[in-house]
């Protein structure tokens, strides 16, 4: 059985490597999709396809709807959704994707550093599991196969 785990969470660090490098490791048959992590195409990508827009405003509003679309076909194809908070940036897109796979009943694992225990506490809560790293969270998902 194959799984599509759709990898919500900040874009600077290179945690999804290590999720996908661990589940090679572990011969699990997954499927990894993210949202956009090439930042500089996420910025862009409205004008890119719509045209030079008016002013900032604008712009942001075109690449957010074709950002917003992008996530929602991928995490509607998703089995599991695995959303990291890191320490370092703002997560507002992590929350939005956690909250989404939540409301629309997709399994959530959470990952959260322990200092963001309190903030988390009700999209955690709500989670199907919450970890504490990629190595655990990696372990559940091995454990869907035992």
């Amino acid at each position: 059985m194959d799984l599509t785990v759709y990898l919500a969470g900040e874009i600077h660090s290179s945690w999804r490597d290590k999720i996908q490098a661990l589940a090679k490791e572990k011969d699990l048959p997954l499927t990894f999709v993210s949202p956009q992590t090439d930042h500089d195409l996420s910025d862009d990508i409205g004008e890119n396809i719509l045209g030079e827009q008016p002013n900032k405003y604008y712009r942001d509003d075109a690449a957010s709807s074709i950002n917003n679309l992008r996530t929602q076909v991928l995490m509607n194809k998703a089995d599991v959704v695995i959303a990291l908070f890191g320490e370092e940036y703002k997560q507002w897109n992590t929350a939005m994707d956690a909250t989404t796979a939540i409301n629309s009943g997709k399994p959530l694992i959470l990952v959260r550093p322990e200092k963001l225990i309190h903030p988390l506490k009700e999209i955690s809560n709500k989670a199907n599991i919450v970890t504490n790293s990629v190595e655990q969270t990696i372990e559940v998902l091995e454990y869907i196969y035992k």
